[in-house]
């Protein structure tokens, strides 16, 4: 296992349960205890979970949006496909703004080179951008980065997206649910999506299954302004056909 996959799996174990001990995550791991205490410490150090002697609990409370140096590496492989099934819905020549999130990221580097005028929201992703030989454009927002996250918010980003129009929005999805609609977990951040809906032509979310039915306290907007959804094999049924009746184009990549 590797170290990347082994961090995965104890986060998600000290998640899940609300603290583990060192003895626990090893026999889970299948590591020694000795690399499970320097996993502890890295993770630690990330702002992932808390240390205690013996072993860690979760700083993570209800609802609250996992840290991105935990996120980056989750799902990777199902995110690069729905990022390759969304850069096909996007023609040459388009004007797109890319929302902040992993997903999206995935999204900006299948951008680099294309031609098109690209405007990323945050600053991974603009760092991915920022030598796209031509014919890519790049725009490059005001803001403030939001701690840990690199998501632009404030109003500075408000106003880059109030002053220009985009064929197409790729919007990131904290929560997606056709009865409780599109939410986030940080009103600075429902605020940036609420505005980048207002801006463009046409909306393409990007979410893996995860996020469907799922709802976070801050709120978007409706379900029905989503234009088109692409998603992967693990989104629950019920709910793409609860999108789909309400007029979102789903598809699985």
């Amino acid at each position: 296992m590797s170290s990347t996959d082994r961090h995965r799996l104890i986060a998600q174990a000290v998640a899940d349960s609300g603290s583990a001990t060192v003895p626990q995550l090893a026999e889970l791991t299948g590591a020694s205890e000795m690399t499970i205490r320097r996993d502890l410490d890295v993770l630690a150090a990330q702002g992932v979970l808390e240390r205690f002697r013996g072993g860690a609990r979760t700083l993570l409370l209800r609802g609250e949006e996992p840290p991105w140096s935990l996120r980056v590496h989750e799902g990777l492989e199902a995110k690069r496909r729905i990022a390759a099934e969304v850069c096909r819905l996007i023609a040459d020549g388009e004007t797109v703004v890319v929302d902040s999130g992993t997903t999206c990221l995935e999204v900006a580097r299948l951008l680099h080179g294309r031609p098109v005028t690209v405007m990323p929201l945050s600053l991974q992703a603009i760092q991915v951008l920022s030598d796209a030989p031509a014919p890519t454009a790049l725009l490059v927002p005001g803001g403030r980065p939001r701690t840990g996250e690199g998501a632009l918010t404030g109003p500075l980003t408000l106003a880059s997206l109030a002053a220009l129009r985009f064929d197409t929005a790729v919007l990131g999805c904290c929560g997606l649910s056709a009865a409780e609609g599109m939410t986030a977990y940080d009103l600075d951040d429902a605020a940036v999506k609420h505005a980048i809906v207002a801006s463009a032509r046409r909306i393409v979310a990007a979410a893996d299954g995860s996020k469907l039915g799922r709802t976070a306290h801050a709120y978007v907007g409706a379900s029905s302004l989503v234009d088109q959804l692409v998603t992967d094999g693990s989104a629950p049924a019920d709910e793409v056909a609860a999108l789909e009746e309400a007029g979102t184009v789903v598809t699985t990549a």
